[in-house]
């Protein structure tokens, strides 16, 4: 086999292997989440719904996050987002629910975010959707199960509970709010400082920040950038090798 065959197979492989290794934490990324994952029990606090568009030919249009009901949450605020009109659905609860030593038999059902006319989340984009919510709460977890619905009509819903995703991988995940169980291993710093921003009082639930902490963004950069320096110094060194003479 001549030098420039095994350069050319070395090549095709390097580009191949580096291709894969890009790919495997984008997929794994590629899911509606919130961030941060934690927040105190009685806080008020502010949450990022990140939303990620995975079709190749349409874009994402509508954004639906249920609220739990078992543990309802009285408080729900939503930041406006420019191109997108943001609805909090409220009704009645399935039972009345004590919260903070009042009785509530209705609170807010669900977040709707709807683009407007000529507006949505394109291919290789993602928005970022925040809300406040509150009291948090004492509780182990709150799932909220998300539905993201795309111009073409197709719907995802992203409902899986972390139980159900334990059993069967291959289920689409729901966004979950950790309040006193631990995360599962690698999501504390999933959504930037790990625990949301929190407050005990109405008026500094009004003022807490709404930037969004999402570190796993910059984490994911890092490791495209060595996967790119290390791909290229493989290159460097298959051309070295390929330009020295051959002996006898």
């Amino acid at each position: 086999m001549s030098r420039k065959t095994t350069l050319r197979r070395a090549l095709v492989g390097l580009t191949a292997g580096a291709a894969l290794a890009i790919a495997a934490p984008l997929a794994a990324s590629a899911h509606v989440t919130v961030n941060p994952t934690t927040a105190t029990p009685g806080s008020y606090a502010t949450v990022n719904f990140r939303v990620p568009t995975e079709s190749e030919t349409a874009s994402t249009v509508k954004v639906e996050v249920d609220l739990p009901t078992d543990t309802p949450l009285s408080a729900v605020l939503v930041e406006p987002v420019p191109g997108w009109t943001a609805t909090v659905e409220k009704g009645a609860l399935p039972a009345p629910v004590e919260v903070e030593g009042n009785t509530i038999s209705d609170a807010a059902l669900k977040i709707v975010w709807q683009a407007d006319p000529g507006v949505g989340i394109g291919q290789d984009q993602f928005q970022m959707f925040s809300a406040v919510l509150g009291p948090i709460p004492d509780t182990g977890h709150l799932v909220l199960p998300a539905t993201q619905t795309y111009s073409d009509g197709e719907v995802v819903d992203w409902a899986a509970t972390p139980d159900e995703v334990a059993a069967d991988d291959t289920l689409e995940p729901a966004p979950v709010l950790y309040v006193n169980d631990t995360p599962p291993t690698g999501e504390h710093s999933h959504g930037g400082h790990g625990t949301a921003s929190a407050a005990p009082a109405m008026d500094d639930m009004a003022a807490a920040s709404t930037t969004s902490d999402d570190s796993s963004g910059v984490a994911l950069g890092l490791s495209i950038a060595a996967l790119v320096v290390a791909a290229a110094g493989a290159v460097l060194g298959a051309l070295a090798f390929a330009r020295r003479p051959k002996r006898g």
